[in-house]
Order: C-alpha cells, then structure tokens, then sequence
C-alpha cells in the first residue's frame, strides 16, 4: 500500500531582474523565492487500485511520483509505499518498483533492446528461466519482438515507448509509477498500450498510479481520479462521481451561413459561448437548458446540420474546477 500523511514540497528557485547589470549582481549575491509544489497532502492507494492523477502544469503531479519513486525527498510528511521510506533508497524497495516517464528513455539509444534488457536483467537479478519468460511474454502481447535487435535510435515513437514498457515491468514490479506514458503517440499506439496496461493489471494485480494529458488514458484505465491543483488534492474518489454530477452538459452544433454576430449576442443573453470553426458553430449546454435553446434557435435563426452529444471527460473535469473556484 502507498501511504502518504501530511506531504509538502518546497522548492528555492533563483530569481533575477533583466538587464546586464542585474545579471552581474545575481552573480554575487543571489536572491531565491520559495515555489510550493505540494502542499499538506494525504493519499493513500491500495494493491490493485490504478488512481489517475490529473492537473494541469505545475499542480504537482510529477513531483509526487518523483517521491513516491524516491527521486526527490520531502520537505515535511511522511511517505510509505510497500512499508518502505522511497528516500532511503534501499535495494529491496528499488527492486519492487517501476518509473515510465514519457518524455525520458532508460534504454540505451544506440544500442537494440535485447541488450539493455540483459543489463537489467543482471541489474535485478533476475533468473534465467523467469527472465525469458517475461521478456517473450511482454514482447509477444505488445508485438515489438522482431524489433529486439534493431538500435532504438531506429524504431518509431511508439515502438520505442512499448520497448521502454517491457523494460520497466521484466522484474515484475508491485508498485508501476507511469507519467505520461502515451505523450506523443499516434491514436493506435496509445489504444495498444492502453489495452496491455488493462490486461497487464488483471494478471499480475500490481498498485499503479498514472499521470496523462491524455483524458482517454484515464477514462479508459483508471476507476478512481485524484485531482490536483496547485500541489493539493482537490478531489479523490470515483470518475463516475464526477461524471454524474459534472456531465449534464451536451455539446449542440450546427451550421449556419450568415448571422454569425446576431448569433453570438443570442449566446451572450443565455450566458453560453459559441465556438465556429468555418461554418460549424459549437456551444455546450447544460441539459435542462438543451430543449429551450434548440427551440429558440429554430425560431430565430436558419441553421442546418443539428447535433447534440455528450461532452468528452475534459470538459466535465473542467466544469468540476470552475465549480471548485466558485465555491
């Protein structure tokens, strides 16, 4: 289980005014402000449990994993995953945990896989038997093996980052750290991993936290959202939770010719906002408002082309945060 009590991080960031001179100041003495990237925080994830952890930049997604993974140290709080304090380090945590990092490759650029997955194999002790195991099996199951002996350097993006998979999990780790993992990647890619990671789960029941941009990502993976903002949690229970109450809006579009300034006033007095895209005209309405608007939209106006939808896990998170701002 991972346990964390009244976590904060503080960092000094070094601070300098523009211009020459400032920058043969700062030289001699210089002047720090102290940023807050987590803040009092509690968390706790159990074995099996995949949490989605979602913010926006700087709210302090990576920094936790960074912890939680040993990187970094705390500034106050305690940490505890698998009964282990990550910043001691020791061997017998190392060895139970994984870090995927999207933007940060751990495979040898220039060398094929099979040989950075040998070195980690002696890195983690690994026996022979277990070893050829896994490594067919992962290699099978994300069809990269008759990609093993080709340099890294010369598979696509997502070839690479299904190579960077097998890697982390060829020691079966208990606990798997994956921050933006599908960044970058082409809409099949990210459905392959989605896929594996799902039936990665089931099979080997490992405690997982995962970080995305991707909203599919954890649509898809992850029954239970942590949100952050401004190095706190905000909110930490079901996405359906959020859905249900935050998902009463639909998304109204259709098309129109001309009129497009009366339009906008017309969206003005209802409190919505229009978005065009040529002749296209998109606006999100919340449910009880849908009938009424389409109605007066009839009336008043010559469109063509209506369709009403459900909005995508963005926007209901979105809504969430402006009603966590209001309130």
């Amino acid at each position: 289980m991972i346990k964390v009590n009244n976590l904060s991080k503080t960092f000094k960031v070094p601070t300098k005014e523009a211009g020459l001179k400032n920058a043969f100041k700062s030289l001699i003495k210089k002047e720090y402000i102290t940023k807050t990237a987590l803040n009092d925080m509690n968390l706790e994830v159990s074995k099996g449990e995949i949490l989605g952890l979602v913010g926006s930049n700087g709210a302090g997604k990576t920094t936790l994993v960074k912890i939680l993974s040993g990187i970094i140290s705390s500034s106050s709080g305690s940490v505890s995953v698998l009964g282990f304090d990550p910043w001691k380090r020791k061997n017998a945590y190392r060895e139970k945990l994984s870090l995927i990092m999207g933007q940060k490759a751990q495979l040898w650029w220039d060398l094929p896989a099979a040989d950075s997955y040998l070195l980690l194999k002696e890195i983690y002790q690994i026996e022979d038997k277990r070893f050829k195991k896994n490594l067919n099996k992962l290699t099978d199951y994300l069809g990269v093996k008759d990609q093993l002996n080709v340099p890294v350097r010369k598979l696509s993006l997502g070839e690479r980052m299904k190579m960077e998979l097998v890697a982390a999990l060829l020691h079966d780790p208990q606990v798997i750290f994956l921050d933006e993992p599908t960044i970058g990647l082409d809409i099949i890619s990210q459905k392959a991993i989605r896929e594996f990671l799902k039936e990665y789960m089931i099979e080997h029941n490992p405690i997982m936290i995962l970080t995305s941009h991707y909203m599919q990502d954890i649509e898809e993976l992850c029954p239970r959202l942590a949100l952050m903002r401004a190095g706190e949690i905000i909110y930490d229970g079901p996405l359906n939770e959020i859905k249900n109450k935050f998902g009463d809006v639909r998304s109204l579009k259709f098309d129109i010719d001309h009129q497009r300034s009366d339009l906008e006033n017309f969206f003005l007095k209802k409190n919505l906002k229009m978005q065009c895209t040529q002749n296209q005209v998109s606006v999100k309405v919340h449910i009880d408002q849908l009938t009424q608007v389409m109605k007066d939209l009839l009336n008043n106006f010559k469109i063509s082309n209506i369709q009403t939808s459900q909005v995508d896990i963005d926007t209901v998170i979105e809504s969430y945060l402006s009603y966590e701002k209001k309130s």
